[in-house]
């Protein structure tokens, strides 16, 4: 599949960059675009969950025991509200809070 795209108005600080960086590289300035790209997306697609790099710097192989995640879910609120014309409406909202 052949794609492309255009980008206007670069900054020509940023063109001599890319141009620097490319010629440094051995490559094209489109070929080093293609890889900045490529690796910025799987850095971004492999990003961790907070809780995950938590555990991998503080978790038990570190001799700290962590907590278990808290455990949310909901229960049903109802709520009664009286109207202008003095009729009781009842109103039932799911408000996520933490089971007890």
């Amino acid at each position: 599949m052949d794609s492309s795209i255009t980008v206007r108005n670069i900054d020509p600080r940023d063109k001599s960059w890319l141009k620097r960086e490319a010629r440094q590289v051995g490559v094209s300035m489109e070929e080093l675009v293609r890889r900045l790209i490529h690796e910025k997306r799987t850095k971004t697609e492999r990003r961790p969950k907070p809780s995950e790099a938590f555990a991998r710097h503080f978790g038990e192989e570190h001799g700290i025991e962590l907590p278990p995640p808290p455990r949310c879910g909901y229960r049903p609120l109802s709520l009664s509200e009286v109207s202008d014309t003095g009729t009781n409406r009842s109103l039932t909202a799911r408000i996520f809070l933490p089971e007890t």
